[in-house]
């Protein structure tokens, strides 16, 4: 709650409650931001007032690892009042309740964090953007069904929620729970450690155990889907009763241990919390079931109730999986300190004067039992609980209240923060914690990894030894766990055998039951005792339900293939087109129609397409990085090269007919000497960029084994398409200008228009240009070296049959019409622009 006389600022909740009268008084503390939350200190039971409403909960019993989570809650907002750089001449207050195991119990304090600052009203708006509540952020709680629960309400008003114990997976989904936070890696983490654990010891005949509330169903739920890719093969399922005290509890618990004992099995996975997994093994000790390896995890691992239940040694090795989670300096000393100033009257005093600042009047959490709390009590545990996750947690949200206000090393800004303002930096930003730093996960975790715990017994006591890492991959320290059995190596297995070429399938769970399916394409399976079918390597292929893998065969473009035939074909009449067209414009070189044309340059530009068609040759065969790389260097160089003597003709027509009254003094540079200088310097240019190709990424040879079934597909793929954008783009840009320069050019038709064969013939390259980037740009097969073979010939011929065929047939067939009366004499027409 607030109090008028506590200044404006941000509060964060986390809510405790259930303390000494004078410890919890210590469990509320006003400041310029308020931190709160919620945290188990009470039994299961809760009772409710006359009325059967929430407003006075008594909680039966104080649990020592919410105690302790609450001081390291307070420890670290201590630690951060009196930092220097994080959040300097900011004071943290916090309000913390309990939630006893309870969602009636954690949602009340939860409406209450919602409502409007200053009010015990939750304001319903349709734009929440502005709306200020009593908290900016939430601590807790430590449940996962809790954190269900209470992570929608405060998702639809955006404020950052952070747990320090909950670790379902159904809380990963982001879209659901937008705001939701977690410094515990998630449950999916947890089931594959278990999983490599059953591997390495070849334990594939298992039972598991589950308690009935979110996080018991969540966790072996995703135990569940990963046996059953994994060879494991679950004899047995169960799950623990929620209520304990209901009478019908006793009877589940019993059949549970009934057909764990039934199903022979020597390994049990238990996901629980501490107090369900009590219930399970007090009834399997006095139920006299047998020794078994349980698999547990930090949920009930660490936690003295289960570990001082009776005669718990006979149930047999107990190993587990507790997060990875660092010291937290200065806590014992710290804790220590704060018990011994609960004896005296003025600290007490000073407590409940602090707490009187804090509107008290809608809840209130006072435990009468708990003055008998003392530093003896939680003085062992404070060396397991991890207290480190809580301390993470407020930091997050501090990181992030230092970043939103936009904090310097001499102060912080009184500014207002919405609470969404939170959720940028903690997504995005890591933050420091003790020298070691964090960072939220796409799904709003931290995965700092587990150690393996095992239980080993000294003098009557349990003492949580490591003896193993996981961090994406599990290391044991095998020689360090004593199991049980007489040869040190407790086994569970099952087995049935199936046909070469099969793998087992689980098909059930009540019996170690087996589907043999087939080995699929490309797997090989040569043991019929091998549970899963090996890959084949890359190099090797095997076809369905095989026991060895054979080699693979090379595709590519063959020489021989008729398809290749075809074009190579093509390509060579297109080159004697080529040559032929060249001869003849070289034998009447100096006529009306070859002058026009653009004479020698023209001859130069049919050699380009001859050696344009040449160069169909370099993409069949088997390719090599060299010729990946010369196959786009040659189409480049040589289409350019046919463009380039093409340009002054272009450039020529249009200053005539466009700019006639410039034409005098620009026509020097597109004619006779200086259009040579024009088509060098166009070249000159393409090589650069040819250079600049190599440089970037040429093209290079992708050798490719998952396209096709039996056989390596070898085909030159492009390495950067920047680079393939550079070296062509020049080309497209000259047939662009030659087309703008041409296409509105009219002429009488008693003489021969040579800009529209210049016209056509750039259309067609623009054309060709247009599909091929389109269909080469998405095939990864021997159709990709087909396209650009079909590329080339398509734009060589595009230009000889649009440009100097038409020529050559006047040359041949109507010589009648190769005179300067019929073909357009630019020498004339350059004289009558300079008459005007």
């Amino acid at each position: 709650g607030l109090h008028p006389s506590v200044p404006e600022g941000l509060w964060l909740c986390l809510s405790f409650g259930c303390a000494a009268s004078c410890l919890s008084a210590q469990f509320r503390r006003p400041g310029d931001f308020i931190l709160g939350g919620l945290f188990p200190f009470g039994k299961d039971t809760v009772n409710l007032s006359a009325r059967s409403q929430p407003t006075l909960l008594r909680c039966e019993r104080l649990f020592t690892d919410g105690l302790i989570w609450a001081l390291g809650m307070r420890f670290a907002i201590d630690q951060i009042n009196n930092s220097s750089s994080l959040l300097p001449g900011i004071r943290l207050g916090y309000d913390m309740y309990d939630t006893c195991f309870e969602p009636l119990v954690a949602l009340q304090p939860s409406l209450l964090f919602l409502t409007r600052r200053g009010t015990s009203a939750i304001g319903v708006l349709c734009n929440y953007t502005e709306y200020e509540p009593r908290v900016t952020a939430v601590i807790g709680p430590h449940k996962s069904d809790l954190c269900l629960l209470t992570a929608k309400l405060f998702s639809s008003f955006l404020i950052p929620q952070v747990s320090y114990g909950a670790s379902s997976e159904s809380l990963s989904n982001t879209e659901l729970y937008p705001s939701f936070y977690r410094t515990v890696p998630g449950d999916k983490n947890l089931v594959e450690a278990m999983v490599l654990l059953l591997h390495q010891f070849g334990w594939n005949w298992v039972a598991t155990v589950a308690s009935d509330d979110e996080y018991g169903r969540g966790a072996q739920a995703l135990f569940l889907s990963m046996t059953g890719t994994n060879n494991i093969c679950i004899a047995f399922e169960g799950l623990i009763p929620a209520e304990l005290t209901e009478p019908s509890a006793r009877k589940q618990l019993e059949n549970t241990i009934k057909l764990i004992n039934s199903s022979k099995v020597n390994v049990v996975v238990l996901f629980a919390h501490s107090l369900p997994a009590q219930a399970l093994l007090e009834h399997s000790i006095r139920m006299g079931l047998g020794k078994k390896v349980w698999i547990g995890t930090e949920a009930w691992m660490l936690s003295d109730i289960a570990a001082s239940t009776p005669n718990i040694q006979s149930i047999g090795t107990v190993l587990g999986f507790v997060m990875r989670a660092g010291t937290v300096p200065g806590f014992q000393e710290y804790v220590a300190e704060l018990f011994s100033s609960l004896r005296q009257e003025e600290f007490c005093r000073k407590s409940r004067e602090l707490s009187g600042l804090v509107n008290a009047e809608v809840l209130d959490t006072h435990c009468q039992q708990c003055d008998r709390v003392t530093l003896g009590d939680i003085w062992p545990m404070l060396m397991v609980t991890l207290v480190q996750p809580v301390q993470v947690a407020v930091y997050s949200v501090a990181h992030a209240l230092h970043r939103a206000l936009g904090c310097t090393s001499k102060g912080c800004p009184k500014t207002p923060i919405r609470s969404w303002q939170l959720l940028h930096f903690m997504n995005t930003l890591p933050f420091e914690v003790n020298g070691q730093s964090f960072r939220f996960d796409q799904s709003h975790g931290t995965n700092t990894g587990y150690k393996l715990i095992f239980w080993a017994w000294r003098d009557g006591t349990v003492t949580y030894l490591p003896v193993g890492d996981y961090d994406q991959s599990l290391y044991i320290r095998k020689s360090e766990i004593q199991f049980h059995t007489a040869d040190k190596k407790p086994t569970s297995e099952c087995f049935r055998r199936c046909q070469p070429g099969q793998f087992r399938r689980i098909k059930g769970f009540n019996l170690c039951c087996y589907d043999c399916t087939d080995c699929s394409e490309n797997t090989f399976l040569s043991s019929t005792d091998s549970t899963s079918c090996s890959p084949c390597p890359q190099q090797q292929w095997a076809p369905a339900r095989s026991t060895q893998c054979l080699q693979r065969g090379e595709r590519f473009l063959f020489w021989r293939e008729p398809l290749a035939v075809a074009l190579l074909t093509l390509a060579a009449l297109t080159a004697a087109l080529s040559c032929v067209a060249a001869l003849l414009f070289l034998k009447h070189l100096h006529t009306p129609l070859v002058r026009q044309a653009g004479g020698a340059r023209s001859v130069l530009g049919l050699l380009w397409l001859l050696l344009q068609a040449l160069s169909c040759g370099l993409y069949v065969g088997r390719p090599s990085a060299a010729l990946c790389a010369l196959q786009q260097l040659s189409y480049a160089l040589c289409l350019n090269g046919c463009f380039s003597t093409l340009l002054p003709k272009a450039l020529h027509i249009t200053l005539l007919t466009e700019f006639p009254h410039c034409a005098p003094r620009l026509l020097c540079w597109v004619s006779h000497g200086r259009a040579w200088l024009l088509v060098v310097v166009s070249l000159l240019i393409q090589v650069l960029l040819c250079c600049c190709h190599l440089y970037l990424g040429p093209d290079e040879l992708v050798v490719d084994y998952k396209s096709l079934p039996s056989e390596v597909l070898l085909v030159c793929g492009t390495q950067s398409w920047a680079a393939f954008a550079l070296l062509h783009g020049y080309n497209n840009c000259l047939a662009f200008i030659c087309f703008l320069c041409t296409f509105m050019v009219q002429t009488s038709g008693r003489r021969y228009n040579v800009a529209r064969g210049i016209t056509f013939a750039t259309l067609i390259c623009l054309v060709v240009w247009i599909f091929f980037l389109v269909i080469f740009a998405t095939l990864r097969t021997v159709l990709r070296a087909v396209t650009q073979i079909c590329t080339v010939l398509a734009t060589a011929l595009g230009i000889l049959a649009s440009y100097f065929l038409p020529k050559c047939y006047i040359l041949v067939f109507r010589p009648d019409l190769n005179t300067e009366d019929y073909c357009q004499n630019l020498t004339e027409e350059e004289a009558e622009v300079s008459r005007q």
